[in-house]
């Protein structure tokens, strides 16, 4: 275990708003941290701190010598007009070694990310295979310690699993801020919580992010208990101060100090015990009590000339909570319009209820208009809100979604994105709704507010649709889940391990009838330039034979990449990698062979 990097009593502010003061963190090789905390408590201006973007006020950050440090930031930047290998190519361009090295390594790195066209315009990319592309430009820089900041946003359920897989068989050290739960219990085996709600700053837990949950429970607990013991305390000195103790003894005058330093020990306790304000959420429903909401029955959608799903049927009620799961592109977002009325079905039908209310959380907030004020947005109609058949004024009703009353001036195209989400919520609870539809809610949303919100969510009494990557929030809301692989195939299944592996034996039919082909960009670089050459007797052989070995190869692969779901792996840091190992190993033959394959066949 080696120290890699640390910062010594390091503070940031903002005009003057401090946003953490004197600091003290290290992180050494062996650690791989999740760092959690609320919305605007600077996790990322650390990690831009320590990444050397920006400067803090006061303190240092000290390094190991020849430290190689990467830094992915929240939203992935690329040149104009710039190629997915050109993007590569930057990023290695001051690195030491020979060119042509480096084009075989960006060739085998971007076949693992998963780039079959490496000529694509990244522009044309979504934004989950940019993010890809940013994790690999980082990864082709070989870092002892990686900062990652949100790297699961954009990201689908295949691209988080792709990511937790890739960190848990890395060789670097990193710190990754994320707000998804099941991701940070996953791949984390230390969690720092940055908040002013500890003495530090922040807490620091060696372990998961569920032991560090109880290991936060213990400890504001204890606080609390402190705070309770110093304010009988201090009440017993003020009694005695009251009591007018002359002042001419150092006994008295020590003790006369003693007081005022616990005084002001108190008031500090007291002030770390009320920073856990969180978001108030609470939707409301109509009190419609028809059974059926909305019924769709074997309805297909093609956009593009390409189907995204064939004969979907189900029934929403009230108190129904369907949860929508499947790759970028698999026709989520259309399910959604359809369920609002915006699109209708191919083939199919659709029953909605009379005079049905519908009410979306749209994930690109298209319903926000930047130029409005904060003020403006929560409240449209004035100064006051109505809300459940009350008046609320419009500064309480902005600190019920933690904004202060100096933001309600503030355009909304300047508030952060977990601002914007707050802003989405608070306008959807004036709403009252039949239907709820939430299309990626927790994007930007600290752990807190996404737990009050799946709080509410759990006692709303209409129909809940959410559609999200967060399988925490799934496990935890959805009576069922339609699941869809993007292909045109779709099932309801009871939770989220159980849609993984449906969608493995939907996939195997395909995988088990194709022939090798042309190897994709995984094997860029790794096969021998093919040369017009008769095969001997023994390649011939070798051919004829090559296909069965793929075939095992591939077998292999399935069973390495089932040991991985094993959920003892959570817990041994050690068989987890691997068993991650054994999937690079299995993975390094498939490739081997396709390569071999190509060479004799090009030879035939």
């Amino acid at each position: 275990m080696a120290l890699l990097q640390s910062a010594k009593n390091i503070s940031k502010s903002f005009g003057a708003r401090p946003l953490f003061r004197d600091i003290s963190i290290s992180f050494d090789d062996s650690e791989r941290t999740g760092l959690i905390g609320p919305n605007g408590a600077g996790k990322s201006t650390l990690l831009k701190i320590l990444a050397g973007i920006e400067h803090a006020d006061d303190g240092k950050i000290e390094a190991r010598r020849n430290l190689r440090l990467g830094y992915l930031a929240q939203n992935d930047v690329f040149a104009e007009g710039q190629t997915v290998e050109g993007a590569m190519e930057e990023a290695v361009k001051n690195l030491p070694g020979d060119e042509h090295d480096h084009l075989v390594e960006i060739g085998i790195l971007l076949g693992r990310v998963g780039f079959d066209d490496f000529h694509q315009r990244v522009a044309s990319l979504s934004g989950g295979w940019k993010k890809r592309l940013a994790i690999a430009r980082q990864l082709i820089r070989k870092p002892d310690l990686l900062l990652l900041d949100e790297p699961t946003n954009h990201l689908d359920l295949d691209g988080i699993l792709w990511l937790e897989k890739l960190l848990l068989s890395s060789k670097f050290a990193f710190v990754v801020i994320s707000h998804d739960r099941a991701f940070l219990e996953r791949v984390s085996n230390r969690t720092v919580e940055f908040s002013r709600a500890y003495a530090d700053g922040y807490l620091s837990v060696n372990g998961s992010y569920s032991e560090f949950i109880e290991k936060r429970a213990e400890h504001l607990a204890s606080q609390a208990s402190r705070q309770q013991s110093l304010a009988s305390q201090v009440r017993d000195e003020i009694e005695w101060l009251r009591r007018g103790p002359k002042a001419r003894g150092t006994k008295a005058k020590g003790r006369i100090q003693q007081a005022g330093e616990m005084m002001t020990d108190l008031a500090e306790l007291k002030t770390r015990n009320n920073q856990g304000g969180t978001v108030q959420v609470d939707f409301s429903a109509t009190a419609r009590q028809t059974r059926k909401l909305i019924s769709i029955d074997r309805v297909t959608k093609s956009l593009g000339g390409r189907t995204l799903f064939n004969d979907v049927s189900f029934v929403l009620a009230p108190g129904d909570k369907l949860g929508l799961i499947g790759p970028n592109g698999s026709g989520k977002s259309t399910i959604i319009k359809l369920l609002s009325g915006q699109l209708e079905p191919d083939a199919g039908t659709i029953k909605r209820a009379d005079a049905l209310k519908v009410v979306v959380f749209d994930q690109t907030r298209a319903q926000l208009d930047p130029r409005q004020t904060l003020g403006e947005a929560l409240s449209p109609t004035g100064d006051t809100v109505y809300w459940q058949g009350r008046s609320q004024h419009i500064t309480g009703w902005a600190q019920r979604f933690l904004f202060r009353t100096e933001q309600l001036d503030l355009p909304v195209g300047q508030l952060s994105g977990g601002e914007q989400a707050r802003v989405m919520i608070a306008r959807m609870m004036l709403e009252p709704a039949d239907v709820l539809i939430l299309d990626e809610p927790t994007n930007d949303l600290d752990i807190a507010s996404l737990q009050v919100i799946e709080q509410s969510l759990e006692t709303f009494p209409g129909a809940l649709v959410l559609v999200t990557h967060d399988r925490f929030m799934l496990e935890r809301l959805a009576t069922d889940i339609l699941g869809l692989d993007g292909t045109g195939n779709s099932n309801i299944v009871a939770d989220v391990e159980q849609y993984l592996r449906w969608r493995e034996t939907v996939a195997a039919p395909r995988q088990s009838t194709k022939t090798p082909t042309k190897p994709t960009a995984a094997t860029a670089g790794a096969a021998p330039t093919p040369v017009k050459k008769k095969l001997s007797f023994m390649e011939l052989r070798e051919l004829e034979q090559i296909e069965g070995k793929i075939h095992t190869a591939e077998a292999a692969l399935a069973t390495a990449q089932t040991a991985t779901a094993d959920p003892k792996l959570t817990t041994d840091w050690q068989k987890s990698r691997d068993a991650f190992a054994a999937v690079d190993a299995a993975q390094a033959v498939v490739q081997k062979l396709y390569a071999r394959w190509e060479f004799l066949e090009t030879r035939k």
